[in-house]
């Protein structure tokens, strides 16, 4: 089958492009599923460039779970697609089914993990014609929506959605999002609207009207003073994935009470942190990687019901993969970039 490695961590010379890579076979409790959409992510770029290591990258920590990574590696963590084949422990009726898989993996080979693993980093993902999960990762999914609109759902929207969550959003609160027009961003936005909660959205000044149309009820300019601009103690919740210098004004706009949850920091992942901030306004911190059991599924309702939608800002070839990664990290775009496999 044809398809996109990953020979080792670095540039995106070490993606490569083949076309006698051997199709997976299902174990008991597999799926097959052929691949019609993929899309770009942070978590592929920071899994090939090692950003996830605290030391070299040659440690072995450069995986989201610290697990080490196996080359050459199949990436792709957002995958739409269809079931082709089943093991011999799934329902065979399952093949046909248009599905998308869960991103956070918690069993593969057969086998239960200890620690949970990502799609398409500590096991093979959607950069291929086929790709293997197991088959309670396969989620059927009833939708108008294209494949290439369905493929940009998985792993930034399950990653807000699981913020939120965890973070106990509810109805009738100020959630400030910071890096808003990016796929988490742009997600968060869409699902805590969904929940009746109040937006602020921080992004650049070119993309402030859009990040409005979809609904936020302030863009606030992310060079801009946050004190300034939205006072002390105005908002309930924090979704953060951007970190870097000007961290502490963030903690500083919440209420006492407030809530903060970061899946991201791109802005740089060292802050600076006064501690009886934390304490004295009785804020609760909550770093989200792992999704919590009912978050895929919740996603794929609300996708069902149309409370959200799709972002597909641009689509590429699979064979265009440096290119549409390119694009990616130049943030010229709001939402997501997706692969073409079909």
């Amino acid at each position: 089958m044809n398809g996109v490695v990953l020979t080792g961590h670095g540039g995106p010379e070490k993606l490569e492009w083949r076309d006698d890579l051997i199709v997976p076979t299902p174990g008991a409790r597999d799926v097959i599923v052929k691949v019609s959409a993929a899309a770009v992510n942070n978590t592929d770029i920071n899994t090939r460039t090692a950003w996830y290591s605290k030391g070299d990258g040659e440690s072995g920590d450069a995986t989201w779970s610290g697990e080490p990574l196996s080359f050459p590696r199949v990436q792709g963590i957002d995958v739409c697609g269809y079931i082709v084949a089943v093991g011999d422990q799934v329902d065979p009726a399952r093949v046909g089914e248009r599905v998308l898989i869960e991103p956070c993996i918690r069993e593969a080979d057969g086998k239960i993990l200890d620690t949970p693993w990502f799609f398409g980093s500590e096991c093979d993902g959607g950069f291929a014609e086929y790709t293997r999960v197991a088959a309670r990762h396969a989620y059927p999914i009833n939708s108008n929506l294209s494949d290439l609109e369905l493929a940009s759902f998985p792993c930034s929207y399950s990653t807000a959605e699981n913020m939120l969550t965890r973070a106990a959003v509810k109805s009738g609160e100020t959630v400030l999002v910071t890096g808003a027009s990016g796929g988490v961003g742009s997600a968060a936005v869409q699902l805590a609207l969904a929940r009746g909660a109040r937006v602020l959205a921080v992004t650049s000044a070119g993309k402030a009207g859009k990040l409005k149309a979809l609904g936020a009820d302030q863009a606030l300019d992310r060079n801009a003073d946050y004190l300034s601009a939205l006072g002390a103690e105005q908002v309930d919740v924090v979704i953060d994935l951007v970190a870097g210098p000007k961290w502490p004004s963030l903690l500083d706009v919440l209420r006492p009470g407030g809530r903060y949850a970061v899946a991201g920091a791109i802005a740089g992942p060292q802050v600076e942190l006064d501690v009886r901030t934390l304490y004295l306004k009785d804020l609760s911190f909550f770093g989200c990687t792992v999704l919590e059991p009912d978050v895929f599924g919740n996603l794929i309702r609300r996708i069902e019901r149309a409370d959200i939608s799709p972002l597909v800002a641009e689509t590429y070839p699979l064979r265009e993969i440096g290119a549409a990664q390119q694009a990616f990290a130049e943030k010229g775009y709001i939402g997501k970039i997706v692969l073409n496999l079909t």
